[in-house]
C-alpha cells in the first residue's frame, strides 16, 4: 500500500479514501478506475450488481501495465448480492467475481442483509469462501447495529467494514459505536450526498478557509472520523479533485460545525428489507 492515510482492521490496511463504481458503466469503470489509480487511489470498490466487475479489472490491469501501481498496493472490494446468500449461489458467485475481475478481491461484501437464508448459512459460506481463498477478508454492506453485532458473533474471522450511506446530513454515531466496539470500520458510500453538499454554506464557508471545496472538505471530515470514503465520478477532474484532501486538516470546531448538519430526512437511498430497521439517532 502506499504512505496515504489508512485505517489497520485485522492487521490489514485499507485505504481511508477509496474510488467508487456504482452506477459506472463498463467503459466508464475501466476508464476512470485506470486514471483513478494513476492519480494515486489505491482502493476500489465494485460489486456483482454494478455489471462491471471485469471492466474494474480492465482498468486494474491498464495502470498495472502502464507502471502507476503494482496490484499488491491495490485494496479491492467487490460484493455478493442478495440472490446468491445461499451457501453455493454465494461460493459460486465469489467465484465468478473473482473471475471478472480477474483478481482475488481483497474485500468481499454482503450487500444487504436478509431474512432467508438464514444469517448463519450466510455467513458460514462467506467464511468458506475466505477459506478457499476467494477473498483475503470479509465483510458487510448495509447492515445496521444490531444486524453487524449478531453477523459478527456467527462469523469465524473478523468482518473488517460495514458498508453504509454517510455523509454530512445522516447521523451515524450508533453505528459508528458498533463498529469500534467490533473492532471493525464503517465504509461511507454516496459520501458526498450525491452532489448535494456542492451548495451547502457551511461547507461553502469551511472550504474558504483552507482553498477547498464542499466536497473535498466533506471527504477530509470523513477520514478524519477514521471513516472510509469511496466517492465515485465519471469525471476525471473530479476524481483528482477528490483525490486532493490531504494537504489540510478540519479544526475540532469545523467538524462539530460538519456534524450539525445532519437532519432525521438526510437518508437518500434506503432500499433496506422491511424486516429490518436502522439505528434510531433522533
Amino acid at each position: 500500500m502506499t504512505d496515504q492515510p489508512a485505517i489497520t482492521v485485522d492487521g490489514h490496511a485499507i485505504p481511508l479514501l477509496g474510488f467508487g463504481t456504482w452506477n459506472l458503466t463498463p467503459e466508464d469503470a475501466r476508464r476512470m478506475v485506470a486514471e483513478a489509480l494513476r492519480i494515486g487511489y489505491r482502493h476500489i470498490d465494485t460489486a456483482w450488481i454494478y455489471s462491471n466487475e471485469a471492466a474494474v479489472g480492465d482498468g486494474i490491469r491498464d495502470a498495472v501495465a502502464a507502471g502507476h501501481v503494482a496490484r499488491d498496493d491495490i485494496w479491492l472490494t467487490t460484493k455478493i448480492w442478495v440472490a446468491h446468500f445461499d451457501r453455493d449461489g454465494l461460493l459460486k458467485q465469489a467465484e465468478e467475481s473473482a473471475a471478472s475481475l480477474g483478481f482475488t478481491p481483497d474485500l468481499l461484501l454482503l450487500h444487504w442483509p436478509k431474512t432467508e437464508p438464514s444469517f448463519d448459512e450466510t455467513l458460514g459460506a462467506l467464511n468458506e469462501a475466505k477459506d478457499l481463498g476467494l477473498t483475503r477478508t470479509i465483510g458487510l454492506s448495509n447492515f445496521p447495529s444490531s444486524e453487524f453485532r449478531k453477523a459478527q458473533t456467527l462469523s469465524k474471522a473478523k468482518l473488517v467494514t460495514n458498508q453504509v450511506e454517510y455523509h454530512p446530513y445522516l447521523k451515524l454515531t450508533k453505528l459508528l459505536d458498533t463498529a469500534k466496539y467490533l473492532d471493525s470500520s464503517i465504509t461511507a458510500w454516496s459520501p458526498l450526498a450525491q452532489g448535494q453538499i456542492a451548495d451547502d454554506p457551511t461547507l461553502i464557508e469551511i472550504g474558504r478557509a483552507h482553498g477547498k471545496t464542499p466536497g473535498q472538505v466533506t471527504l477530509r471530515w470523513l477520514i478524519q472520523q477514521n471513516v472510509i470514503a469511496i466517492p465515485r465520478t465519471s469525471k476525471e477532474s473530479r476524481a483528482a479533485e477528490n483525490f486532493d484532501i490531504f494537504d489540510f486538516e478540519l479544526s475540532a470546531e469545523e467538524m462539530d460545525r460538519v456534524h450539525a448538519l445532519a437532519r432525521p430526512d438526510g437518508r437518500l437511498g434506503d432500499w433496506i428489507d422491511p424486516a429490518f430497521q436502522w439505528d434510531s439517532e433522533w
